[in-house]
């Protein structure tokens, strides 16, 4: 049988009868706990109780039995309770818990996930060679559930300390030249002209481009309103709202993107005030995979420009902005960044391309002189593409 030993002002300790000691506390409620694990000697239980009547003065106390809870029930109770994502970021994480969390601490008691625990996960995601982009992506979510298992109480502090781990690492930027703009305008289906005129001029994201409608483009002052866009998940579409708050703009376009729009409303775009105005071949929403395959890779292979991307196009647009002389406050409404932080990262692209934009130049200046000394009539559309119409550059700034 057990024998009381020692008592003291907070909690209490036994000798139990293997020698272990054995240590009794309560808590600000006043219900009684027994510590998780017992002791070998009896200083050894007075400090525990010692830092447990610490915590509870700090307000940093957690119900031990709270953190039993597994990995995998906290995370299901997370994603139940989580509000305002975006379709497409709730499809990630659910992407992120199926393929590396759950199969690496489904079972793992939330007091029992430690530091050491996140680093030997780290661990094993680069030697599988793993993307560090998407092991970032991977880290901040469990990051953001640990949180919530703090803020509930649950567990003390948050085990995802790891330094820098939460960091991407930004792919380079690649940005195609006026010249390049309109190779590809050229190469590619007709169908797709004005899209990638309006992606390389104005900036619109993917997913604004193929949710534009017809009433939100304004031929007569050459702008394009962003209120919506869709999202592709699993091969159904959803319609939402722009990206960020500053996502809903504005845009005007410069007059050859706003010429190559007019034509394509009449041609390509669905019918109505609501009808899309860029359709796949067949006439519905246009799907990015089909699009890449099909019409985008062929038209950047023509061209010389195999491996640059569709989004591409809206950092060739910030770019040119930027050369065309947009302020930060400017390209952060043109692009609908909330942030300046985006429109910074473009300034210091710039900063390395200054013998490119001087080349740029020099072919603006040699375009209007060519302009200046031809007799002035209408100039076709490939003049148009390559060169831009007389004025044009009056009117963008």
């Amino acid at each position: 049988m057990a024998r009381r030993k020692g008592r003291r002002s907070f909690g209490s300790m036994r000798q139990l009868q293997s020698g272990r000691w054995q240590a009794r506390y309560r808590d600000a409620a006043s219900v009684q706990h027994t510590a998780p694990q017992t002791f070998a000697t009896r200083p050894e239980a007075a400090r525990f109780l010692a830092q447990v009547e610490t915590d509870l003065a700090r307000g940093e106390w957690t119900d031990p039995r709270a953190g039993r809870v597994s990995f995998a029930e906290w995370a299901g109770r997370w994603q139940a309770t989580t509000t305002n994502l975006r379709p497409n970021t709730r499809a990630l994480h659910g992407y992120l818990l199926r393929r590396f969390l759950l199969p690496a601490f489904a079972d793992t008691a939330l007091a029992a996930l430690d530091l050491m625990a996140v680093r030997s996960w780290l661990a094993g995601l680069e030697r599988e060679a793993v993307s560090p982009n998407t092991v970032a992506k991977a880290y901040r979510l469990l990051a953001r559930i640990m949180d919530t298992a703090v803020e509930a109480g649950l567990i003390v502090r948050n085990p995802c300390s790891v330094k820098g781990a939460a960091t991407e690492r930004a792919p380079e930027m690649r940005v195609a030249t006026v010249a390049q703009v309109a190779a590809l305008a050229e190469a590619i289906d007709p169908r797709f002209r004005a899209l990638v005129l309006v992606a390389a001029y104005a900036g619109l994201r993917w997913g604004e481009l193929v949710g534009l409608r017809v009433k939100r483009v304004d031929l007569l002052h050459g702008r394009i309103t962003v209120t919506e866009q869709v999202t592709e998940i699993d091969g159904h579409f959803t319609w939402g709202p722009p990206k960020t708050e500053a996502g809903r703009r504005t845009v005007t376009l410069p007059v050859l993107a706003a010429a190559a729009l007019a034509d394509h409303l009449s041609a390509y775009s669905q019918p109505g005030p609501d009808g899309l105005v860029f359709t796949s071949t067949e006439g519905g929403l246009l799907r990015r995979s089909n699009f890449n395959r099909r019409v985008w890779r062929p038209a950047t292979r023509a061209v010389g420009l195999e491996g640059l991307r569709f989004h591409d196009l809206r950092h060739t647009s910030a770019t040119l902005s930027i050369a065309a002389g947009a302020s930060t406050r400017e390209l952060m409404a043109r692009m609908g960044h909330s942030s300046s932080a985006a429109a910074l990262r473009y300034q210091h692209v710039m900063a390395g391309r200054d013998a490119a934009i001087a080349a740029a130049l020099d072919e603006l200046i040699a375009a209007a002189s060519t302009l200046a000394e031809s007799p002035p009539s209408a100039p076709s559309g490939t003049r148009v593409a390559r060169i831009g119409q007389p004025g044009s550059a009056k009117k963008r700034r």
